[in-house]
């Protein structure tokens, strides 16, 4: 909530608000100016595009018809308190991390399977996002077996810790990443800063090749894709400023 654009912006209008009916006029207009004005900027402009699409684009996707010696996913794509409330796995907006690492499956039989993710941040206390996705991908057909799960990570960060003492990946495998685009950026550079370097799977996208598609969505997405844009940025130089990242913005290793 400190990072999210449309917190303070209406926490602005409401501060403004308040100045007004305590007599504080001038301070008032201004603050709800303010306010109002950044709201018009997200109504106007395709703020949250801009900031999406660099970090959407930053990975293509592969070609097809490669090998892979592993497929890690990264966990987020399940909704902890739907899923806790009703006894059953609830997808949200990350769901294609999960359909897509479940496609490669089936693609891929030669790969070892590993889903990465524990404690959900809404219900700390409760069981890891492993524990549903395993029930999940049973459903969707992929043996148990032949999964293995992560289930004490949090963070980007002790996905990559976790996941690469769990693994042990051995030099010269070729292991593939599947997380959202916006989040792949910051996950191949955490991976990286540990030495394992997998190729990216971006899915998951948000931001529209063409601009004039974005007039179908409302205002409350735009500002929800804004937060998440702004907390990708801030997350990238926070993990470059504590060393979990080999850069500030990682980016496809040369083509040869």
């Amino acid at each position: 909530m400190i990072f999210s654009p449309g917190a303070w912006l209406a926490a602005l209008c409401g501060l403004g608000a308040i100045l007004l009916w305590l007599g504080y006029r001038k301070a008032g207009r201004w603050l709800v100016s303010l306010g109002a004005a950044g709201f018009a900027v997200v109504v106007l402009l395709p703020v949250d595009q801009w900031l999406l699409s660099p970090l959407e684009n930053r990975f293509p996707t592969p070609p097809p018809g490669q090998h892979y010696d592993g497929i890690l996913v990264l966990g987020g794509a399940l909704e902890s308190g739907m899923t806790a409330d009703r006894g059953i796995p609830s997808l949200n907006a990350a769901a294609e991390r999960l359909t897509a690492f479940v496609m490669l499956a089936r693609e891929h039989p030669e790969a070892r399977l590993v889903f990465t993710g524990g404690p959900m941040p809404d219900r700390p206390d409760g069981p890891p996002e492993a524990e549903g996705v395993s029930v999940l991908l049973a459903q969707l057909g992929v043996a148990p077996g032949r999964v293995v799960f992560e289930s004490l990570s949090r963070t980007t960060w002790e996905n990559a810790v976790l996941s690469h003492a769990l693994v042990q990946p051995k030099p010269g495998e070729h292991w593939l990443m599947v997380t959202s685009a916006d989040h792949m950026p910051r996950a191949i550079g955490t991976f990286r800063r540990l030495g394992w370097d997998l190729e990216a799977y971006p899915v998951g996208y948000k931001s529209f090749l063409h601009p004039n598609d974005r007039a179908a969505r409302g205002f409350g997405e735009r500002l929800d894709l804004l937060d998440l844009a702004v907390h990708e940025w801030i997350g990238l130089a926070y993990y470059r400023l504590r060393d979990r990242s080999v850069s500030l913005f990682p980016a496809p290793h040369p083509l040869p």
